[in-house]
C-alpha cells in the first residue's frame, strides 16, 4: 500500500468489516468486505475471523483495528458489550501474533470519531467537539481542537436510575418500542447531560441510526449545536485505518 493508503477493520457485535481506506479523501478505496462476528466471540475466534477477513480483502501492509472496549497501549481493559473473556487482552498482541501483521488497536467509538472530525462534520471545528454513536450502546468521542481524549465511555453516565446508554442506545429505542418523539426526549435528556459537563461547541451523532436523524434530531432542543455524522457507517473502518501503524 502506499503512504496515503491504510487498512481499516471494524469489530462489532454482529458483523466484522473492513477495507483499504485512502487516508487523503477519508473513503474506503473499495467496496468494504463483512463477515459475521463468532459467537462466542472470544479473543481467538475473533483473531481468527479477522485473519479471513484480511485474506479475502488481499491487500497487504499494516492494519487497524476497533474493539468496543476501553484500550490502552493495546489491551482491551473492558467488555461492557463484548465477550468477557476479552478484559486484560493484549489485543494489539493477539491480532499481530494471528494475522503476522502489524496491527494497532482502537476503541470503536473514537475511531468514528476520528475520521468524523477529520474528514466529516467536525472537520475545521475549534473548541469542544462530541461525537456519540447509538447502536447497542453509546460509544463516544471527545476532543478539544482536535485533539482526542481517549477512551471517554460517556455511554456509561448515571442518568434514569443507571447507565445512560441502557436507557437511550439505539438498542433501547427498539427494546421499549418508542416512537421518534418518545425516543428523541431520551436523547434530549442525555444531551443535556452532556452538555451541563462539557458544554461541547458541537454534538456530532453517529452509529447506523444516523442514517435516519431526519426523525429525531430536529426534536431535540439542545443549547448547542447537534448534527448527524457525514461518514455514517464507514467511520469507523476509516477511523481504524487512521491509527494503523505506519
Amino acid at each position: 500500500m502506499t503512504a496515503t493508503e491504510a487498512l481499516g477493520v471494524d469489530i462489532g457485535g454482529s458483523g466484522i468489516k473492513g477495507a483499504p481506506v485512502d487516508l487523503v479523501r477519508g473513503a474506503l478505496i473499495r467496496e468494504r468486505v463483512r463477515i459475521p462476528t463468532p459467537s462466542p466471540a472470544t479473543p481467538e475466534a475473533v483473531a481468527a475471523t479477522l485473519t479471513q477477513l484480511l485474506a479475502e480483502i488481499g491487500t497487504d501492509g499494516p492494519v487497524g483495528v476497533t474493539l468496543p472496549a476501553v484500550v490502552t497501549h493495546g489491551v482491551a481493559r473492558t467488555a461492557a458489550n463484548i465477550d468477557k473473556s476479552w478484559m486484560g487482552t493484549d489485543a494489539a498482541a493477539l491480532f499481530t501474533a494471528a494475522t503476522g501483521r502489524r496491527v494497532s488497536v482502537v476503541n470503536d467509538a473514537d475511531a468514528a470519531g476520528l475520521a468524523e472530525v477529520r474528514y466529516g462534520a467536525g472537520a475545521g471545528r475549534d473548541g469542544v467537539v462530541i461525537v456519540v454513536t447509538l447502536g447497542t450502546g453509546i460509544g463516544s468521542a471527545v476532543f478539544t481542537d482536535g485533539v482526542l481524549l481517549p477512551n471517554t465511555e460517556l455511554g456509561h453516565l448515571h442518568l434514569h436510575h443507571g447507565d445512560a446508554e441502557a436507557w437511550a442506545a439505539d438498542s433501547a429505542r427498539e427494546r421499549d418500542d418508542l416512537s421518534w418523539e418518545e425516543y428523541a426526549e431520551r436523547l434530549e435528556q442525555y444531551f443535556r447531560l452532556l452538555h451541563g459537563l462539557f458544554w461541547p461547541d458541537l454534538i456530532i451523532v453517529g452509529g447506523g441510526i444516523s442514517k435516519k436523524s431526519e426523525k429525531y434530531l430536529p426534536l431535540i432542543n439542545v443549547d448547542t449545536e447537534v448534527v448527524p455524522a457525514v461518514l455514517q457507517n464507514s467511520a469507523g473502518i476509516v477511523g481504524a485505518a487512521m491509527h494503523a501503524p505506519q
